[in-house]
């Protein structure tokens, strides 16, 4: 059925987009460019897009989405969040965890033939797509979850394991170059690498290197993206864990150069600590990403099984809604003993459902409409208008 109201609707959302691209060229000396001067124009234009949209509200993301849920697995159109709140996400989370062994399955059992397509289906409906990487040990085949060796300075140029490294980023950047959007351009992508790198429960963490090491190896990975592989589609993420200054946030910063968004990942155990952690760590992220112009962000976030029903108004939304967030991101749920956003009948659904519909929180719904890739996108379809 042909609805009398879609030409109004085409024409309003045009006008929108028109507005927004307007908005940009008038705003354009007040943005900052991508660390990576060969960008895409997809990239660069994401890039400038969620800059702008941090006095509008924060983007909400989940981990694996549309991949799999309470209850269901591998169906298409299906997703947790948009059967409780009617949207997906603005900002869908992957991994390239097992990519370097040539698996044909990621970390959670995903196919990588389905991953990409469904990375596809969030670009073509206007989302932003994120991948960390769980890599395996490089040094002896174990898991990310094995810290028995100092990796880091073994993988760098002329270390015993460079060459073994290598071999991984070229599986990578081969899989990654083959995600394309509807006009043969390279999709962008948020590249999160060695998250939590202040932890001390991954290879790559502060534990197994030393901060120049590590910093090394930041640099080295993301030029060889760059360079040698000609991938120039990767916004770059630094995602830390614990720290309580900004020294400490700091200390492995591999510089600007490298780096396009700056967060950390922080979950909640009990409200109190999560409470009094994140808005210290907010606070101090702010005056990072001003100083450094970088967009700031909470890449990984949650109360696993969420047992309090008010927790995303009353305990997340009014933490987040003091600083500017590019956007936020749940962790996946995987199984009813380690899920972290709700399904229907959980505790926390409605609390869930008001918290998407406060305007400072951006679904898909609401980021759609913009085109944050310089490109309208129609909501009937993976269709687009350049504007």
């Amino acid at each position: 059925m042909i609805s009398l109201n879609r030409p109004m609707n085409m024409i309003l959302r045009q006008s929108i987009a028109l507005f927004f691209m307007m908005s940009s060229i008038v705003a354009k000396a007040q943005l900052f460019d991508p660390c990576d001067k060969q960008a895409t124009p997809e990239s660069r234009q994401l890039y400038y897009s969620m800059q702008r949209l941090t006095d509008a509200g924060v983007m909400f993301g989940h981990h694996d989405d549309t991949a799999y849920g309470i209850g269901w697995c591998f169906e298409p159109g299906m997703s947790d969040v948009k059967t409780i709140t009617g949207s997906y996400p603005a900002v869908y989370g992957w991994d390239l965890a097992k990519i370097e062994h040539d698996s044909t399955r990621d970390i959670n059992n995903i196919p990588f033939a389905l991953q990409r397509k469904l990375v596809r289906q969030a670009y073509d409906r206007g989302g932003v797509n994120t991948f960390c990487w769980h890599m395996d040990n490089p040094a002896n085949g174990k898991t990310a979850w094995d810290t028995t060796q100092r990796t880091v300075m073994t993988l760098l140029p002329g270390g015993n394991n460079y060459s073994r490294y290598v071999e991984y980023l070229d599986k990578a950047a081969k899989y990654i170059g083959s995600m394309k959007g509807p006009g043969g351009e390279a999709i962008p992508i948020l590249f999160r690498p060695f998250h939590e790198l202040t932890g001390s429960w991954f290879w790559w963490c502060a534990n197994t290197s030393t901060p120049e090491e590590f910093k090394e190896l930041w640099r080295f990975t993301i030029d060889y993206l760059r360079n040698k592989k000609n991938l120039h589609n990767l916004l770059i993420v630094f995602s830390v864990a614990d720290f309580n200054s900004e020294a400490d946030f700091m200390a492995r910063y591999p510089g600007n150069e490298y780096t396009d968004y700056i967060g950390f990942d922080n979950y909640c155990y009990n409200v109190k600590d999560y409470r009094f952690n994140l808005e210290n760590r907010l606070k101090i992220l702010d005056a990072v990403a001003i100083k450094n112009h970088k967009l700031a962000c909470l890449p990984e976030t949650g109360y696993e099984k969420i047992p309090q029903a008010d927790w995303w108004t009353n305990v997340l939304l009014p933490l987040i809604s003091k600083h500017k967030l590019s956007y936020v991101m749940a962790w996946r749920n995987a199984h009813m003993g380690h899920f972290y956003t709700p399904y229907i009948g959980q505790a926390s659904e409605a609390d869930f459902r008001k918290f998407s519909r406060s305007p400072n929180m951006m679904f898909q719904n609401r980021v759609t409409p913009l085109g944050l890739y310089g490109k309208y996108v129609f909501s009937t379809g993976p269709h687009y208008q350049e504007f």
